[in-house]
């Protein structure tokens, strides 16, 4: 007997999260799920919203309306018992410059009242986790930016929390720390952590988020796994095809076929909107051959996230 889909456990849902300043709506009926041990990407231009939500997130703002569920468990002013499932981690996170790096893990470690062996341990790992164990007896202010973003977010991970909140943690970091900043967040997304991470630099969340949420003015325009907003985004294909036979002739034959739109050509390839499902595609590509085309390449462009960012608030727009 075969066994009823479950359905899928979301970490973090809100409904209808509403935050006003007087006349302005910050966010304004955000409702979000972000399914368990997912590294969720939540993008926007500066001003979206981003941070409000993350500041509702970690109990820190109080939300105008809506609510906030954690785990199936509704946050209704219980943030002593949700703060201990949450780090946090801001934009702009300040640090005790005179402590040492392992004295500034302690103190964080004091506060939640773990006991002495705990702490040691817990510091020695989050050293590890961090690669800052050589900066161990090192004083806070000699750490670079990037050590001590790393640092950062150590701290907000000393209590073990099952789920991140991460305001645009690699802000301010070079190529070479922002490299190092996405490879932790992976290897915490593959410890079986909930990871909701803000940015409005779009490259930053293509490779790392396996799901998405695009604010705009306050407003969720759309979320979903990266797969289905690509395929949202576009409302169908586009197809790059490469010949080795001319290319007017081609286009002239790929025009003519049901479910062609806009043809253009791009450095030496033809790019073709398509909309049209696989054994469409096949079939388009078996009339080039039949009619006689030498194809050297036939594949689909997959786009990327600055593209579907810009179509999707542009139809938001509109």
């Amino acid at each position: 007997m075969s066994e009823d889909r479950q359905p899928i456990p979301f970490a973090i849902e809100t409904r209808n999260l509403t935050r006003r300043y007087g006349t302005l709506v910050a966010v304004d009926d955000l409702s979000l799920s972000v399914p368990a041990g997912s590294i969720f990407g939540l993008i926007g231009p500066n001003g979206a919203g981003k941070t409000t939500t993350l500041r509702m997130l970690a109990g820190l703002q109080e939300p105008s309306a809506g609510e906030i569920i954690f785990n199936g468990q509704r946050a209704n002013g219980d943030w002593d018992h949700f703060r201990r499932q949450i780090g946090y981690m801001p934009d702009f996170f300040g640090v005790y410059e005179d402590m040492l790096v392992w004295e500034y893990l302690d103190f964080f470690a004091r506060c939640y009242n773990l006991p002495a062996a705990r702490r040691r341990q817990i510091v020695d790992e989050l050293l590890e986790l961090v690669d800052l164990a050589h900066k161990r007896d090192d004083y806070v202010e000699t750490l670079s930016r990037g050590m001590r973003q790393r640092l950062c977010l150590a701290h907000a991970l000393v209590h073990d929390p099952k789920v991140l909140l991460l305001d645009e943690p690699a802000s301010g970091l070079d190529p070479r720390a922002r490299v190092e900043m996405r490879e932790l967040l992976r290897e915490l997304g593959a410890m079986g952590k909930t990871v909701l991470v803000s940015s409005h630099i779009l490259s930053e969340l293509a490779e790392l988020c396996d799901s998405l949420g695009i604010i705009e003015g306050g407003k969720l325009v759309a979320s979903g796994p990266m797969a289905h907003l690509m395929r949202h985004a576009r409302e169908g294909r586009v197809l790059q095809i490469r010949l080795l036979s001319d290319p007017d002739a081609a286009r002239s034959l790929l025009s003519s076929q049901p479910g062609v739109g806009e043809i253009v050509t791009t450095a030496g390839a033809l790019e073709v909107d398509f909309v049209g499902d696989d054994p469409a595609t096949a079939a388009l590509l078996a009339a080039l051959i039949a009619g006689g085309h030498q194809i050297l390449s036939f594949t689909e462009s997959r786009g990327d996230l600055e593209e579907v960012f810009l179509r999707l608030t542009r139809g938001a727009e509109e």
